[in-house]
């Protein structure tokens, strides 16, 4: 590790004020986050009360295994990307490595599953909201609003996500450059928060999505 990375920038008065300012921010940028997809969840449920029948009729189309799997994946990812922030805690570099690269193949992995598998489905089975959507009938227009906040839903999640594994790849290049040892890890903290923020809103969707109504 170079001295120049162990000394604090100018603005902070020591390393530990520069990491929990790091970590602060973090927690900061999530509580906009919070604000962002709690107006959505919240319009969600209000439209479904109103539309009660055809986004249940919504929710049967969705795709039960893939979502469920998706959410074993993404709970798997932050158990093993904390197993990799409590190898560095001890200075085990080669562990963190190991965890982020774990972490990225099951951040991948949802992406293929999510957006290569099932919206490829959604798209061939004519669910996209549109003058071709596949559902007819008395809740073919609460079905289509269901639909709408589907495909925004995941589409912002899917972007969060992305993210997520940018940063992910970061802290694994950096690992592997012999950046972070056991005192100087705040790095790797604050990109564990934002990975597991991007969990939760995941965990909000599984019910939205494919369990309520089916």
């Amino acid at each position: 590790m170079s001295e120049a990375y162990l000394e604090h920038e100018f603005q902070y008065s020591s390393a530990r004020h520069q990491s929990e300012t790091a970590i602060s921010g973090m927690w900061l940028f999530l509580a906009t986050e919070v604000l962002f997809f709690g107006a959505l969840f919240l319009t969600w449920v209000y439209s479904r009360h109103f539309n009660t029948a055809g986004f249940d009729e919504g929710a049967k189309h969705t795709d039960l295994l893939i979502g469920s799997v998706n959410t074993a994946i993404l709970i798997t990812s932050s158990f093993v990307y904390y197993t990799g922030l409590n190898f560095i805690e001890k200075g085990r570099v080669r562990g963190l490595i190991v965890c982020c690269i774990i972490t990225l193949l099951l951040g991948l992995a949802f992406m293929v599953l999510k957006f290569g598998m099932e919206w490829r489905d959604d798209f061939d089975k004519h669910m996209f909201p549109g003058p071709d959507f596949a559902i007819t009938g008395p809740n073919r227009g609460g079905a289509m609003l269901f639909y709408v906040f589907y495909f925004i839903s995941t589409m912002l999640h899917g972007a969060h996500l992305l993210v997520g594994i940018a940063l992910v790849t970061w802290i694994l290049v950096r690992a592997w450059r012999g950046v972070y040892d056991r005192m100087h890890y705040t790095g790797v903290e604050v990109v564990g928060i934002y990975w597991s923020f991007v969990d939760v809103i995941w965990l909000v969707l599984y019910p939205l999505i494919y369990l309520v109504g089916r």
